[in-house]
């Protein structure tokens, strides 16, 4: 299965093939897992693609949750240039900021990064997201209905893409209220779809890519009953719709590691055995630049082989503070 997508990776390269310009009739997806400083993982990764020129290679990009965020970065040409605000304090400490719940605001302010660090600290480009020729999918769960959304067809101005990127980057109870489009309200993308691989297939992925933040012997659990006292009232208030399927995270994310196990041409980047463990809400510059580091270098590893020329490993610099 690996060998199909790197194959197919290969002749895309070496073919000169662009989006609209295609000799094959495969469908080439890349899905980017999120989940929120563990996104970290996948921001690396992301880089790698962008070193070896691959992203033309693609005809869509899933992103979910943070995941959507280094997709977005990816498809602007930018992944690399905007690294260093994994590990840079002053962004960092401002977006995750566990004291602002004794004040009843959200941990996780994701208008300040969308709003703030994406227009006037670190510009994203937003433009080029919209006319890149690569379709962007970001994903978010329907707060009345608990489905996982693909906001692809919203999108179609800055205003409505920054808004799909906040309503992928809703966590629960975390970054506050949902995230309403049209009308109709959004949370987190992970509790409906942490790696969109059902979305993907359901729109005629013939070959994945699938960018991870979770090691291999990672497992995901059942909400504790600490979980369930303090979260099952958010969602009761705020995304009913959405309980039931919180709920079933375990089996939902079961399901999604049977899906990428049983495609016919999947290709599965992960942090190696071993990694440093990255919480959501984990702020530490040194851990958060490592996981940066290490998911360059896993993805490096993967694809170096579907260039031409050889690649040398981007230099690993000394770990902490400011880049």
């Amino acid at each position: 299965m690996t060998d199909t997508v790197l194959q197919l990776l290969r002749d895309r390269k070496q073919g000169g093939s662009t989006p609209g310009h295609r000799s094959d009739d495969a469908r080439l997806v890349l899905l980017v897992e999120g989940g929120s400083s563990r996104g970290a993982y996948s921001s690396g990764m992301a880089i790698a693609i962008e070193q070896l020129g691959l992203l033309p290679m693609f005809d869509a990009v899933y992103g979910s949750s943070a995941g959507a965020l280094n997709a977005a970065w990816l498809l602007c040409g930018r992944a690399e240039s905007s690294m260093h605000a994994w590990w840079d304090p002053t962004i960092m400490r401002t977006t995750i900021d566990p004291r602002r719940a004794l004040r009843r605001q959200p941990v996780v302010d994701t208008r300040f990064l969308v709003h703030t660090v994406y227009t006037e600290i670190m510009p994203m480009g937003f433009r080029e997201i919209l006319d890149s020729t690569v379709e962007f999918h970001p994903i978010a769960t329907d707060a009345l209905t608990g489905q996982a959304i693909d906001l692809h067809e919203k999108i179609h101005d800055q205003p409505s893409l920054q808004a799909a990127l906040r309503a992928s980057t809703a966590m629960p109870l975390l970054a506050g209220e949902p995230i309403e489009i049209d009308g109709r309200p959004y949370v987190d993308a992970g509790v409906s779809e942490a790696v969109p691989v059902r979305t993907a297939i359901s729109q005629k992925a013939t070959h994945i890519v699938a960018l991870r933040t979770r090691r291999m012997d990672e497992t995901v659990s059942a909400p504790s009953r600490g979980e369930r006292l303090v979260l099952s009232r958010w969602f009761a208030r705020r995304a009913p719709g959405a309980l039931e399927t919180w709920l079933r995270r375990e089996a939902m994310r079961a399901e999604e590691e049977r899906l990428l196990a049983s495609h016919p041409a999947t290709l599965q980047i992960r942090p190696p055995i071993g990694s440093v463990r990255i919480g959501r809400t984990e702020r530490r510059p040194r851990l958060l630049r490592a996981a940066v580091e290490t998911g360059l270098q896993a993805a490096l590893n993967e694809l170096a082989g579907c260039i031409e020329e050889p690649v040398c490993p981007t230099p690993r610099p000394s770990h902490g503070g400011r880049r």
